[in-house]
């Protein structure tokens, strides 16, 4: 059964383009239930603000305990929302980590406050199944994207750099991945109560520069692709 959903007024059953996110903390078995619990507020948090970037829900989703999934209408922006996710878990301490599996493919319309648990499709599938191939990795890639091309070599090579992002890196690289107007360190600095060569300084050690023109790169790559 193909699932319906309304624009507007009008309900429609038109596949579209999509990206799923399938996502599962590192050493969770190890955390206390306090900070897991912390963990998939911080991502659920992540999700509410991306909403707005891919103009609609991404219906954040908890599996198996440790697991997480979400569902991108706008499958150019899955590496910035990838490290997104990456940077809220980060800020909450240089403990919190997560694997991030990416899969773009065709995606039914689904209504909303869905759980992803009940999801079907290719996509959702393939997008676990990645996940299952950087857990087995002799490599430590933790975030990775299931075609064998430039994509992929992206995520791999923005993974090892955000793999070691502080909590104040990461909480000055969140706020400047929001997709639109490039913010100013200012402003940042002002919202996170931090000096503006504070929060300079913590942008440079993330590598924001070189992460911010390789975004930009992909997300015009991949739209003259559409």
């Amino acid at each position: 059964m193909v699932n319906a959903s309304y624009i507007g007024c009008v309900m429609t059953t038109e596949q579209t383009h999509i990206a799923v996110l399938t996502g599962d903390i590192i050493g969770s078995t190890k955390m206390e239930p306090g900070d897991l619990t912390r963990a998939f507020d911080a991502l659920s948090a992540a999700a509410e603000v991306q909403a707005d970037w891919h103009g609609e829900d991404l219906h954040f989703t908890r599996q198996r305990g440790d697991g997480w999934q979400v569902r991108l209408a706008r499958p150019e922006l899955a590496l910035r929302s990838a490290l997104a996710f990456r940077a809220a878990l980060r800020c909450e301490g240089k403990e919190f980590s997560t694997f991030i599996a990416v899969a773009e493919g065709a995606g039914n319309p689904i209504a909303p406050n869905t759980d992803l648990n009940k999801a079907t499709g290719a996509t959702f599938i393939n997008s676990g199944r990645t996940l299952d191939r950087l857990k087995e990795s002799p490599v430590p890639v933790q975030m990775g994207h299931q075609s064998a091309d430039a994509t992929t070599a992206a995520f791999i090579l923005a993974d090892y750099i955000s793999q070691t992002w502080t909590p104040a890196q990461a909480a000055a690289i969140l706020p400047m991945l929001s997709p639109g107007k490039l913010r100013s360190h200012t402003d940042v600095a002002l919202a996170l109560g931090k000096s503006r060569q504070a929060v300079t300084k913590a942008l440079d050690g993330a590598g924001f520069d070189a992460i911010w023109l390789a975004l930009k790169n992909i997300e015009a790559e991949e739209t003259q692709d559409d």
